[in-house]
């Protein structure tokens, strides 16, 4: 069982969320918060496997409670659920460690697999919102001291450039030819080195270092 916390401001949004994802056999509804500082409160006391998190809230809002939740409960994954449909609330999102970015407007099926993909560790991201990440990855950075080059080594740059692709972990074993938990294994030490600790910003983070290309 997946168990799912609801973070929206609008009862409304919250009750239909219940609605549609207690079709599925194997999600658990455990809570759901109005605010930021509910949502980390509960984060806490229910423990969820996954939190559907708004980014626009009363009080504490969605970013600065994603912020506590990860730092407290990092096992606790995050997806982004917004009408807000903005790059900068994007990428915000996203470097603060959510797992991934989907519209309201999204269809079930995507939300589903979204978060069941959270759920097993992974970040899930639509083409067009990876494309928008790629995007302002390739912008100029502001000018600032360059980092020194991230000593990868080639099957983690192998690994890195797949999922810059878009390919799943399983996808990923497959290709190379290894386990999913050993791609896992791979990851983390990319993360490591990158100093990051979700895919996306590792994409990004590899492009501004052209690490990888696009």
């Amino acid at each position: 069982m997946v168990r799912i916390l609801i973070a929206d401001d609008h009862l409304v949004v919250r009750e239909g969320l219940q609605l549609i994802l207690s079709s599925q056999p194997d999600f658990n509804l455990v809570g759901d918060a109005a605010d930021g500082a509910a949502a980390v409160r509960l984060a806490g006391e229910l423990q969820p496997d996954v939190v559907l998190m708004d980014l626009r809230m009363p009080g504490m809002d969605g970013l600065e409670a994603i912020g506590h939740i990860r730092r407290q409960w990092p096992e606790i994954a995050i997806v982004i659920l917004t009408t807000y449909n903005e790059d900068d609330l994007m990428l915000r999102g996203l470097q603060a460690g959510a797992r991934s970015f989907l519209l309201k407007d999204t269809d079930r099926q995507t939300l589903f697999h979204t978060i069941r993909a959270a759920a097993q560790g992974e970040t899930l991201l639509q083409p067009e919102i990876l494309a928008r990440v790629l995007t302002h990855a390739q912008a100029p950075p502001a000018p600032k001291e360059q980092p020194p080059p991230t000593d990868l080594t080639e099957r983690e740059l192998e690994v890195l450039t797949a999922v810059a692709r878009g390919d799943r972990n399983k996808e990923i074993a497959r290709t190379l030819g290894v386990t999913e938990r050993t791609v896992k294994a791979h990851l983390t030490n990319i993360y490591n080195k990158l100093g990051v600790d979700s895919r996306a910003a590792a994409v990004s983070v590899a492009i501004q270092r052209e690490i990888i290309s696009t």
